[in-house]
């Protein structure tokens, strides 16, 4: 079974950066349709970006123009480059297959952006 392992995570000043990895085990990687999805205290898990095994990317409204996802196939890791960090953002972090998220969901990783 595929397991995925987040980490970049922190505490960071709004308008701050983290680049965000996460690994997954597993030959067959290159194939999926990835996204990073995200889960606020108290709110349902949202969908942040995905990436296809050929690039193409695509982003929430939310985040648009701030973020940046990619991925390294040979690595299996799929990364998000958050920039201009917002209090807003602030939530665990996972990543996972896109539209159906079939795999085991990791630990995720905690972005706190605040002053």
């Amino acid at each position: 079974q595929v397991q995925l392992v987040e980490s970049g995570g922190g505490l960071v000043q709004p308008g701050g950066s983290l680049r965000l990895s996460c690994a997954a085990s597993g030959s067959i990687f290159s194939i999926y349709v990835m996204g990073w999805y995200r889960q606020a205290p108290g709110k349902q898990r949202e969908l942040v970006a995905t990436i296809t095994s050929g690039g193409s990317t695509n982003y929430a409204d939310s985040v648009k123009g701030r973020f940046n996802i990619s991925r390294d196939n040979a690595k299996n890791t799929v990364y998000l480059q958050m920039n201009s960090l917002k209090p807003d953002d602030t939530a665990v972090y996972y990543c996972n297959r896109f539209p159906r998220a079939t795999m085991a969901w990791g630990q995720g990783t905690q972005v706190t952006v605040s002053s």
